[in-house]
C-alpha cells in the first residue's frame, strides 16, 4: 500500500507560462485545457479520477515529501540548495500519469538527469490579500465580448502565478503506479478480516516511519510545528500538511501526530485511548483558533481508514475545503470515534469497516485471494 521510503525533493517554482481566466461584471467562466479533452463528460471523468487519486494518494504524496526532510542525513534538513534553484531544468517527460482540469493538477512521469522521477504540478489558490496587486499589475487580453459579458486571458505577475511542484526522485515503479489513474474498489473488512488479512499484510511491508519519528523528536520540520504537547501518553505534534501552502486559511490542512508509537490505525483504538483522543481533539482546535483565528465550528477533524501510513494521526481541515480523503468512504470524524469508544470500548476492533483500494494495491489482491471481494 505504501512504498518504502525513497529520497524525494519538494520545490515550489514560479512559472510564467500559465494563465488565469477572468470574467467581466464579476461573472465566472471555466476554460478547459485541450490536453484534458475539453467538454463536460471528459471533465467529469477527470474530476472522478482526481478524487480517486486524492483519496488514496495525495496524502501519500505528502508523506513522500516529508521523508525528503525526515530520512535524508539522519533527519537533518540539508537546506543547501538555493531557494530558486531549478532542479527541473533537466526533466524530460515520458508520460502524463493523470490530470484534472477542474482541480488544476497534473501528475507526470519522466527523468531528471537520468533518474526516474514523478513530478506533480498544482496551481495554487488565488489569495484575497493579493487581489489589488493582481488587478493592478496584470495584463489582459480580450477573448470575447457579447453585450454585458466579456472574457479575457489574464497574465498575472510571476510571483502571483506560482505552481506548487512536488518531485519524487529517484522514483520507483511503485511510485509510477501509485500516481497513474486507476480503477478503485470498495472493500468490506470485518474485525476478523483485519486480523487475518490486513494486519499480516501491513506487518510484511516493513514500512519506514523514521520521518514521523524525526518530527516527534524535533530532528526535522521543527520550525513548522504549530503546537507540541510532549506528554508521552496523550501528547502530539500539530503541524501543517505539505498539501497546504499556508498562504490562506480557506484550504487549511494540519496533521496531529500522536506521540504513542504503538497505535497503527483506527483498528487499534479502544477506550483506554480516550484521554489521547480528547487531548488531540480539544487542544488541536484551540491551537488552530489561536494561530489562525479559525473556530472549531469551521473545522473538520477526522481519521483515515485505511491510513496512508501506520502511525496514529488526525487530520484538521477547514470545513468547506474539499480535502483529499475527506469522503465518507475513508474519513471518520474524531467526535464520532470518541462517542463510539465511549459506548463500546472495543468498537473499532470488532466493527465492519469499508474503505477504497486501487486496482494495483497489494492489499486488494489479498482480499481477492481470501474470497472477500
Amino acid at each position: 500500500m505504501v512504498p518504502n521510503s525513497r529520497k524525494s525533493t519538494t520545490a515550489w517554482l514560479s512559472l510564467n507560462s500559465s494563465t488565469m481566466m477572468s470574467k467581466a461584471c464579476f461573472q465566472t467562466e471555466t476554460i478547459f485545457d485541450r490536453s484534458s479533452g475539453g467538454g463536460g463528460g471528459s471533465d467529469m471523468a477527470n474530476v472522478a479520477a482526481k478524487r480517486e487519486i486524492s483519496s488514496a494518494e495525495s496524502e501519500e504524496l505528502s508523506r513522500e515529501a516529508k521523508r525528503a526532510k525526515g530520512d535524508d542525513k539522519n533527519g537533518e534538513e540539508s537546506g543547501n540548495e538555493p531557494e530558486w534553484k531549478n532542479i527541473l531544468s533537466t526533466f524530460t517527460t515520458s508520460s502524463v500519469l493523470s490530470d484534472s482540469a477542474r482541480e488544476k493538477i497534473m501528475f507526470l512521469h519522466g527523468k531528471i538527469a537520468g533518474d526516474e522521477a514523478v513530478v506533480v504540478l498544482e496551481k495554487t489558490p488565488i489569495r484575497e490579500d493579493s487581489l489589488a496587486e493582481l488587478f493592478k499589475d496584470s495584463k489582459l487580453r480580450l477573448d470575447m465580448r457579447n453585450d454585458i459579458y466579456s472574457s479575457y486571458r489574464l497574465q498575472a505577475p510571476p510571483h502571483l502565478n506560482e505552481i506548487k511542484t512536488t518531485v519524487v526522485c529517484p522514483a520507483t515503479e511503485k511510485h509510477v503506479k501509485k500516481y497513474r489513474r486507476q480503477e478503485s474498489f470498495l472493500v468490506e473488512e470485518t474485525g476478523d478480516d483485519y486480523r487475518s488479512i490486513t494486519l499480516p499484510y501491513v506487518q510484511q511491508q516493513s514500512l519506514s516511519l523514521q520521518w514521523v519519528y524525526n518530527i516527534l523528536e524535533k530532528k526535522a520540520e521543527a520550525e513548522r510545528v504549530v503546537y507540541d504537547d510532549p506528554d508521552p501518553e496523550v501528547g502530539f505534534v500539530l503541524l501543517p500538511d505539505l498539501k497546504w501552502d499556508q498562504k490562506q486559511v480557506d484550504d487549511l490542512y494540519l496533521i496531529a501526530i500522536a506521540r504513542q508509537k504503538d497505535i497503527k490505525s483506527l483498528r487499534d483504538l479502544s477506550s483506554e485511548h480516550l484521554p489521547l483522543l480528547h487531548n488531540i481533539f480539544h487542544k488541536g482546535k484551540a491551537a488552530i483558533l489561536e494561530r489562525y483565528n479559525l473556530p472549531a465550528s469551521k473545522l473538520r477533524v477526522y481519521l483515515h481508514y485505511q491510513p496512508s501510513y501506520y502511525h496514529l494521526h488526525v487530520h484538521f481541515t477547514k470545513l468547506g475545503h474539499d480535502a483529499p480523503g475527506c469522503g465518507v468512504e475513508r474519513a471518520h470524524l474524531l467526535a464520532d470515534v470518541i462517542q463510539n469508544l465511549q459506548a463500546d470500548p472495543q468498537f473499532y476492533r470488532t466493527r465492519t469497516l469499508w474503505f477504497p483500494l486501487r486496482a494495483d494495491d497489494g492489499l486488494l489482491g489479498r482480499f481477492k485471494e481470501a474470497g472477500r471481494l
